[in-house]
Parts: C-alpha cells; structure tokens; sequence
C-alpha cells in the first residue's frame, strides 16, 4: 500500500500548487474519485471552484472535458446525439474520465437531467440505444449558492447523484497575497504536468474495496442515515443511496489518510458532506442562515444524539 499513499499524496501535492490553503479539501476530492463518487462544489463566484476541476484533470493523465453550463444548453450538448446522415452516435462531452460541469445550475432542470442516468449508471442512452461511458468516469460540477440571480434548484433526483457537497469559502489574507505573487507573470495552471497515469488511477480504484470497514462502522453509517429520517428537524431524510455512498467515500478517505482502515471519526466527518444536500427541513432557517447552511446546522445536531462507536 506505501506506493499507493504515496501516489495519492503527490496528486494532492500537485493540485495545491494551484489551489493554496485548501489541502482538506483537496483530499476530500481525491477521495470522492477514487471512491468512484462525484463532488458538487457550492460557493460564491471567483473563489476557485472551476480551477480546483482543472487542477485535478490536468494532474492525471487521462481525458477531460468542460461543459459550461448556460440556460440555452440542450441535453444533446451533453449526451450527444445521432448523425442521421451518417447513422453514427456522435458523443457528447459527458464521454471523458473527468467531466467538469460549470455553473451547473444555471442549466435549465431539462438539461440537468441529461447528467442523472451518467452519474448514476455511468451510461447514457440516446434513441433507444446505450452507450456505456469511459471508466474511471468521475463529475465534478460547480454551482452558486442558490441566492445569487439567474440560478435553478437541482432536483432531488440529481442532488442524490452527487456523493457530497463541498466549499472552499474565501482564502485567508496571506494565502491571497501568495495567490497574487504567483500570478504576477503567469498562471500556476499553465505548468501543471500529470504526476498520475491512467493505469495508475485503476490500480488506485481497484484498492480501496479491500479498505477495511468493520460491521459496527456500517451500523454507524446506518444509524446516521435512519436518523435523518426520524428526525423532526426535517420533513424529507436521506435516501439508501446515502449510506452506499457514505460507506464507500469513507474507504476513500482512509486511503487518502494514509490507511487500510476506516474509523469511527471518518464516518463522522464525512457525513456532514454527504448527507445535507440530500435532506429537506421541516421548516426555514430562524437563524438567519442560507438553505445549505440550515441543511448542515440541522444534520449537525441530528449526528450529535447518535452515539459514536469506541473503534
């Protein structure tokens, strides 16, 4: 396992050399990936979202593609579409290992959609015929809070594809002037090179099944999720799908923690990022916090009844 922590952490090294101060953050991408999950990436505009995308994409050697997510976007400018002249399936830019989804909710809720059966089954069909998508397939979409202009709500449906959500929040005031310094004559992004191979990202999957996960961990994870469903902070709980995803992405995580094994504090931490967006309160914020904050400050106090097993 050594040559796996350290190829692991010379992707996370790589990637913050663009993105300074937000190594926590990183590591939970990474984490996402290799646990074959996708990361939606929530914050107000120009903090780095879309450069953490492209950071990692051009850090392993693999195929990638951008989709700018606008209200005039068609599901075809997604999936693709067939060439009847020519009576061949022309892909779409969905067909990459890494796909970055800008912006996605200014995207009408129609062409949102076109992501649903792709990040779900990791496939999409197109009159009537399938066409199964590269593996390692991997979505990470942007978005801006919900309170900004010109935005749509993702539907439930399409939130419960994404296996967190994630926010970088503003760069401290050094990390902005070593931000400033290093763009001075060029972009950091420009000389980013790949320090991982394809091959290398399968050998990287195909491990982190074999992370260990004790039956009383699974409990955990699903004592979490049932307790979103009692609660009545909330009016709709978190689906199955949650406790899939919560399992896995903690396997991930262990990996990018240096570890074989899962621990009781993984499952803790990673379900505050998996389980809010998943979730409706019962009512709004008396806090004067946003929808996702209220979503978060509700799981919180959800997870702090349910008892934590010693290991």
């Amino acid at each position: 396992m050594t040559n796996h922590f350290e190829l692991i952490q010379s992707l996370v090294d790589n990637v913050g050399r663009v993105i300074v101060g937000k190594e926590g953050v990183v590591r939970l991408v990474v984490a996402a990936m290799l646990s074959r999950g996708h990361v939606l990436l929530e914050d107000k505009p120009g903090v780095g979202k879309t450069v953490l995308a492209r950071a990692l994409a051009k850090s392993v050697d693999s195929s990638f593609k951008r989709i700018q997510c606008t209200p005039d976007l068609l599901p075809v400018d997604i999936t693709g579409y067939v060439d009847y002249r020519a009576q061949t399936f022309k892909p779409g830019p969905v067909f990459a290992n890494l796909v970055l989804a800008d912006e996605l909710n200014r995207a009408t809720p129609r062409t949102q959609s076109a992501l649903l059966e792709a990040m779900g089954e990791r496939q999409v069909s197109v009159d009537g015929v399938t066409h199964v998508l590269p593996d390692p397939f991997f979505v990470i979409a942007t978005q801006n809070p919900v309170e900004h202009h010109g935005v749509n709500d993702l539907p439930e449906a399409q939130l419960d594809r994404f296996q967190m959500l994630l926010s970088l929040g503003y760069s401290t005031a050094e990390e902005e002037k070593r931000l400033t310094i290093a763009r001075r004559q060029s972009d950091p992004l420009d000389a980013l090179a790949p320090v991982m191979s394809a091959a290398e990202l399968c050998g990287l999957l195909a491990a982190v099944p074999d992370v260990q996960v004790k039956e009383q961990l699974v409990d955990y994870a699903v004592a979490l999720v049932r307790a979103t469903r009692e609660s009545k902070l909330l009016e709709v709980g978190a689906s199955t799908r949650s406790i899939l995803q919560l399992a896995r992405l903690a396997q991930g995580y262990a990996l990018v923690q240096r570890r074989t094994y899962v621990i009781p504090d993984d499952i803790k931490l990673l379900a505050q990022l998996v389980l809010p967006h998943r979730v409706t309160p019962a009512s709004a914020s008396s806090d004067n916090l946003g929808a996702t904050q209220w979503k978060q400050e509700c799981v919180r106090r959800i997870l702090a009844d349910v008892s934590v097993p010693d290991s």
